[in-house]
């Protein structure tokens, strides 16, 4: 089987990338894999999730740019499809060509045809919809769209990504797809069409498990805008402090929001407290090192770093999230998605766990995950 993963980015740092890297390469040890990427080719580093020890493919895309006049009509008319007409299958399909004019939608159908390609993927919705859109120079080609973030974050009032305006367009176009892959039963229920559920897989090989002692709290993730609610645990870990003097909190991560972070950190005079740490390929150090785990993400579609810290027996305070208590079950200690003092509150009830029982059930409930039974899930679908 050929295969194609259509992804913005592959050479970079994040959790999206990470799973579709070891999802890849786990494919690619039976069938022909290629992944289109929106990365430049400068950009290409495959010691990155272990890409370097596959038989993968890459092939770099870049979109044409438009006509300023044509572009100006293009924009009139999906700010009239956004604000104004009636959203239906034709003003949807409309407004598909709009906001991916035909010069970038025939180039990508172009660079995909060459390819004679099985199955392709595209990787977040964005690049699912722009794969429907491309479908008619596609024929005979399996079409399947990987959605990575939770309906909320995509389609809710507060959304940094689609919003609700694009909502029904994006139900409209999905829809021309011959699949649709989302990450939890919670979010699969809120499609107005089926779609199918495949959990992402632990994606790493986990180092020693903890053995409990050390007294740190470990959260990991881009230091991107609200998403994962680092704000929210510094300031947890504020009230925490006030009155537990023993217990640390490492952060690893990077991106635009590490000068707030640091900033909070310096006002609460927690710098000897809290440390953050750069992104690493080896993370399952820090795993190692932790105590408990603690997610405080606003929203997930998955949250993989869960499933990486259980494999390391750790266990887990968590947002009350569907997809976290989808994942976890009655194992994780959850508090009131945003609410700082039921955060701090947790904190508190982590370090006093029966840490050897919780560690045990951590390293059980890993097992859900393997590679091996998610690639037999993805295989199934391909066929």
């Amino acid at each position: 089987m050929n295969i194609c993963f259509l992804t913005d980015s592959i050479f970079s740092f994040g959790g999206v990338q990470r799973v579709t890297a070891v999802i890849a390469k786990s494919l690619a040890q039976n069938h022909q894999v290629t992944i289109v990427t929106l990365d430049t080719s400068d950009a290409e580093d495959t010691s990155l999730y272990g890409l370097s020890e596959s038989n993968l493919h890459y092939r770099f895309f870049h979109y044409p740019k438009t006509n300023r006049i044509k572009l100006f009509f293009c924009k009139a008319y999906s700010y009239l499809y956004q604000r104004l007409l009636p959203q239906t299958r034709i003003t949807s399909d409309f407004y598909a060509h709009s906001s991916f004019p035909s010069e970038k939608r025939k180039a990508l159908t172009r660079e995909l045809q060459q390819g004679h390609y099985d199955v392709i993927i595209g990787v977040h919705a964005p690049l699912a919809v722009r794969l429907a859109s491309c479908r008619k120079g596609l024929q005979g080609v399996r079409l399947i769209g990987w959605i990575h973030n939770s309906y909320e974050a995509l389609f809710g009032k507060h959304s940094l990504y689609i919003g609700p305006e694009r909502e029904r367009h994006y139900m409209f176009q999905l829809q021309k797809l011959h699949q649709t892959v989302v990450l939890c039963h919670y979010d699969a229920q809120r499609y107005p069409f089926p779609t199918q559920v495949i959990y992402n897989p632990l994606t790493l090989t986990p180092s020693a498990p903890s053995n409990g002692t050390s007294k740190r709290f470990l959260a990991i993730g881009r230091f991107s805008r609200l998403h994962k609610g680092f704000d929210l645990l510094i300031k947890a870990f504020h009230i925490f402090a006030q009155e537990n003097r023993e217990w640390m909190l490492d952060i690893v991560g990077q991106g635009e929001e590490e000068s707030m972070y640091r900033q909070l950190i310096k006002d609460y005079h927690l710098e000897n407290r809290i440390h953050l740490h750069p992104f690493t390929n080896d993370v399952q150090h820090y795993y190692s090192q932790a105590q408990v785990y603690v997610l405080s993400s606003r929203w997930e579609g998955f949250g993989l770093v869960l499933v990486e810290a259980m494999a390391h027996g750790l266990p887990v305070v968590s947002s009350d999230l569907p997809t976290s208590q989808e994942i976890m079950g009655d194992f994780g200690l959850y508090f009131t998605n945003g609410d700082v003092s039921d955060l701090a509150r947790q904190l508190h009830a982590a370090t006093r766990l029966h840490w050897s029982e919780k560690s045990r059930q951590a390293l059980l409930t890993a097992r859900r995950f393997s590679l091996d039974t998610i690639t037999n899930e993805w295989l199934n679908i391909l066929t």
